[in-house]
Parts: C-alpha cells; sequence; structure tokens
C-alpha cells in the first residue's frame, strides 16, 4: 500500500493510507542504506507486517525540523517574550528557500510592544515585504487561514514564539499544548515534542520542536549569498561576476546598502553567516 507519514515517535512511525492509520517499523535495510523516513514522506508498506517497504522520491527535505515533501514554511517570529531574533529570520528563511520551500514569515506578540519598539518592527516587517516575502501578524487569522488550501507546511521559527498557540487560534479543536515563557532562559519551553502532521483548513500543516539554533547543512558560502534575494536584484551590476559582496571594488550591493536601500541587519546577518 502508499501513503504518507504522518508522525513518527520513537520510530514508530503512523502513516495515513485511505482514510486509515497504520502504525508500523522501517525495514531494516534502512538502517544499513542509511535511510531514515522523514515526516512527509510518501511510502510504500505492509499493512499486515506493519513495515515501511520503501520511500518514495522527495520533493524536499528539511533537516530541523526534519520533514519532507513540504511546499511552504511558516516561521513564527516572536517580537517580544523572546525578543526579535534577526539573525535566526534570516537563517531560516535562507535555508528554506535553498530547499526550494517557500518562507512565509508570521510576527507574533506585537501587542506587547511599546510605541517606539513597534514603529521599528514596523519598518521591518515593511522591508521584508518590500523584497517579496509574504508577512502576515499572528493577528490577521483570516488572511492566514487562506495559505494552507492543498500545500503541505510546516510551522517553525524561535522556542516561545507561538507557533501552536497560533495554530490552535486557526483551529481550536487542535488542543495543541502550550507553556510560559522560561524567566531564566529568557525563551519558550518546549512544548512540542515530535513533528505531526495535521489535517487542518484544506491542506497539511506540521507543529515542530521550537529550537534557538541551526547550521547551513551543506551550503556553500555562495549558496548563502544566492538566497538573499535583495542581493539577487543588484549582484549582475557589480564589477565582479562572483561578487560575494565584501570588500570588493564597484560592488552595487554594498552600494546599495550605504544608500540605505538594503537593510542592515540583513547585511550583517550575511556577512556573520559566511564567516561561520
Amino acid at each position: 500500500m502508499q501513503g504518507i507519514i504522518i508522525k513518527n515517535i520513537s520510530n514508530d512511525y503512523t502513516i495515513f493510507s485511505e482514510g486509515m492509520t497504520y502504525v508500523c517499523k522501517a525495514r531494516g535495510r534502512f538502517r544499513k542504506d542509511k535511510i531514515i523516513p522523514l515526516v512527509g514522506d510518501i511510502c510504500i508498506f505492509d499493512s499486515e507486517k506493519k513495515y515501511i517497504i520503501d520511500i518514495l522520491k522527495r520533493k524536499t527535505e528539511l533537516i530541523r525540523p526534519a520533514v519532507a515533501n513540504i511546499d511552504q514554511a511558516v516561521i513564527v517570529t516572536s517580537v517580544k517574550d523572546p525578543n526579535f531574533d534577526s539573525c535566526l529570520l534570516d537563517k531560516l528563511l535562507c535555508i528554506i528557500e535553498y530547499n526550494n520551500i517557500e518562507p512565509i514569515i508570521c510576527f507574533t506578540k506585537i501587542d506587547l510592544l511599546s510605541l517606539d519598539e513597534l514603529e521599528n518592527i514596523k519598518r521591518i516587517i515593511n522591508y521584508y515585504k518590500s523584497i517579496g516575502y509574504r508577512v502576515f501578524k499572528n493577528t490577521e487569522i483570516e488572511k492566514i487561514k487562506k495559505i494552507f488550501a492543498g500545500k503541505k507546511t510546516v510551522f517553525t521559527g524561535q522556542s516561545g514564539a507561538g507557533k501552536s498557540t497560533l495554530l490552535n487560534r486557526l483551529d481550536n479543536s487542535l488542543n495543541l499544548k502550550t507553556d510560559e515563557i522560561s524567566i531564566a532562559l529568557g525563551r519558550g519551553k518546549h512544548t512540542t515534542r515530535h513533528v505531526e502532521l495535521l489535517s487542518l483548513l484544506d491542506g497539511l500543516i506540521a507543529d515542530t520542536p521550537g529550537f534557538s539554533s541551526l547550521d547551513f547543512i551543506g551550503m556553500k558560502n555562495e549558496d548563502i549569498r544566492d538566497n538573499f534575494k535583495e542581493f539577487n536584484v543588484y549582484r549582475h551590476d557589480c564589477e565582479y561576476t562572483d561578487c560575494m559582496h565584501l570588500s570588493e571594488l564597484n560592488c552595487r550591493v554594498k552600494d546599495e546598502l550605504s544608500k540605505g536601500n538594503i537593510l542592515k541587519s540583513r547585511y550583517d546577518n550575511y556577512i556573520n553567516f559566511i564567516k561561520r
């Protein structure tokens, strides 16, 4: 039979197929062949012996969170408690786009900001919109509901940003567990313990364990550069075709940065990423 893996807990894979679910193990040869089934995988399985026979070719794949065949990723980004982390946001945007998944940004906890903080966040939101990202505030529930139909969507972002809270607001029947912010750590407690695909709004969405750090697995510095989308608007006007926008002469990207047309935090994060 063919189905989709919708949950993995301790290598027990829950597979949905033809309106029913089956809990299966992976075949022994998977370990030998270094194949790790992921939530989102389309698989062939034996419904009687309860094991996975084969994994079909993946369209997309993420390492952390570990999911496959995802169409879009909603990056849930807190602006307060925990504070806005531009480095994590830009890193997620870069990695998600590199993996041919569409990133969508959702800012949360805007109501906690002071007036000065609010003005700064509005400027940041407008910038990300201007370079081509879809950006929402978590109060725009009806608008957010329209993005899921026919898509496999992963929710990701920093711990404590409000991923489970947002999913519960989209459909309160989910009743996903949420928890308070850890005062000592300044970030959220991990309330989601595994990746699971949930049927919602005519699509499939995944709530995933939160995290506060990740790496550019398999990515070269050129890949990082090429996934800063605003750089690509100007890079063909640089003097050197392989310009990394560092100290090269006649760099159009640095020129636009000096004019304020590129957000300085974005450029600073880019520099930190390629010097990792």
